[in-house]
């Protein structure tokens, strides 16, 4: 006998209040809470504030910054994750080959990424970023993804998670957890079931109907 849940509002509230409060949409939050009557979480984050020039100074392009006020919100953070360290100064390396700073981003490689390259895991990654100076239109090299708005995306995400994982905060939403379980129920029951399963989750599908 199937047993069947009615969806709580609330739940879907809080689903929607957590990706707001993720992504550092702070005053869109609160217009919800206020529009919705919904109580201010005990688990609010006080740090939205801090973390929001964050995550724009990264999807800016402008690592810099970014680490600056990293370093001062979470001092130790940089340090223990050196992938992430990688990426923003990979990050600010790309935006200068972007400018056409070519002279500047050399030097910077040589001052701030040749350490990296002694790490096997960081060597492909250093070769594409400096591939990218053999190129008069690096938007146009096989790297051309390093100078994309999804890299730059990727790389301000990763940063506003390992924040808030810092914090001892959720690193994912609410949302993407779900979407993430949907998924794996979905590929197991259509692995299992065949073509009587349902259909491998789709998001792009799912936001259709």
């Amino acid at each position: 006998m199937q047993s069947s849940k009615t969806i709580n509002d609330n739940d879907v509230r809080n689903i929607v209040l957590s990706y707001l409060m993720h992504n550092c949409f702070k005053e869109t939050a609160e217009t919800f809470i206020s529009c919705t009557g919904m109580k201010q979480p005990a688990d609010y984050p006080v740090d939205i504030d801090k973390r929001k020039p964050i995550y724009n100074f990264a999807l800016e392009g402008n690592a810099l910054k970014a680490i600056e006020l990293t370093n001062q919100l979470a001092p130790e953070l940089l340090q223990e994750n050196k992938d992430l360290h990688f990426d923003l100064l990979s990050l600010h390396f790309v935006e200068l080959v972007r400018k056409r700073k070519c002279t500047e981003a050399l030097v910077f490689a040589q001052n701030e990424l040749t350490s990296f390259g002694k790490q096997d895991r960081y060597v492909e990654k250093l070769e594409d970023c400096m591939a990218l100076l053999a190129y008069e239109e690096p938007e146009k090299s096989p790297m051309f993804y390093l100078l994309s708005m999804d890299y730059r995306q990727s790389v301000a995400d990763s940063l506003n998670r390992a924040i808030l994982a810092h914090a001892n905060l959720p690193s994912y939403t609410s949302m993407e957890r779900l979407i993430q379980q949907t998924t794996v129920v979905r590929q197991w029951l259509h692995q299992e079931l065949g073509k009587d399963g349902p259909p491998l989750f789709s998001l792009p599908a799912f936001l259709k109907n």
